[in-house]
């Protein structure tokens, strides 16, 4: 176990099985961090302020998270998902072909995540760096190679990761003002530019 840098001596403790108690704490502390960076970015917010406003002790929030970042992350988490589910959005069964045009779901998620833009800057730096943009790509990179793997499409390695890399980057330039474009616009860029990425590592057979 490693102590944690501000309470030198006090380690850290990552849970191996979330109970109810624990997953209601953990889930008071996102919805407050989330409810502090509403108006300010992450950089001014104090754990005392999270735990004050989620009502647990600071001892508490040590023993379920490392630092603001763990907990930031872990409080973004569903926007990694919600980003894997609205690329995957149009998918009804194994041998489903992608279509021409976006799903609906991805212009959706691009606008919710405008919306908490500020706080996802924090965490997804330009060019997709970042504890944020190291779990989306991740996530995308494994979405993609599995399913390109289960309908023996060729170099699923490849392709999942120019995949994840491709959504990543762009998706952080865009929250960063580096790509301008509406939440619907971008989905109908990126999207054709996806789909090339596929087909360039060999058409499914």
């Amino acid at each position: 176990m490693t102590a944690h840098p501000e309470h030198p001596g006090q380690p850290s403790h990552p849970s191996r099985t979330e109970d109810p108690r624990t997953a209601r704490t953990k889930g008071r502390l996102r919805e407050a961090l989330l409810a502090e960076c509403a108006d300010r970015p992450l950089a001014e917010v104090s754990v005392s302020a999270v735990v004050r406003r989620a009502g647990v002790g600071r001892a508490t929030f040590y023993l379920h998270y490392e630092d603001l970042t763990a907990l930031a992350v872990d409080a973004c988490a569903d926007v990694v998902h919600a980003a894997v589910d609205a690329l995957h959005a149009w998918q009804t069964g194994p041998a489903a072909l992608p279509p021409a045009r976006p799903p609906a779901a991805l212009a959706a998620f691009l606008a919710e995540a405008a919306a908490r833009g500020a706080l996802y800057r924090t965490l997804l730096l330009p060019g997709g760096g970042g504890p944020l943009g190291d779990r989306l790509h991740r996530e995308l990179r494994a979405r993609a190679r599995a399913e390109r793997a289960a309908v023996g499409a060729p170099r699923p390695e490849l392709v999942g990761s120019a995949v994840a890399a491709a959504f990543t980057g762009v998706f952080a330039d865009w929250l960063h003002g580096e790509v301008e474009a509406a939440p619907a616009e971008l989905a109908e860029d990126l999207w054709p530019m996806l789909l090339a990425l596929h087909r360039a590592g060999g058409h499914r057979p």
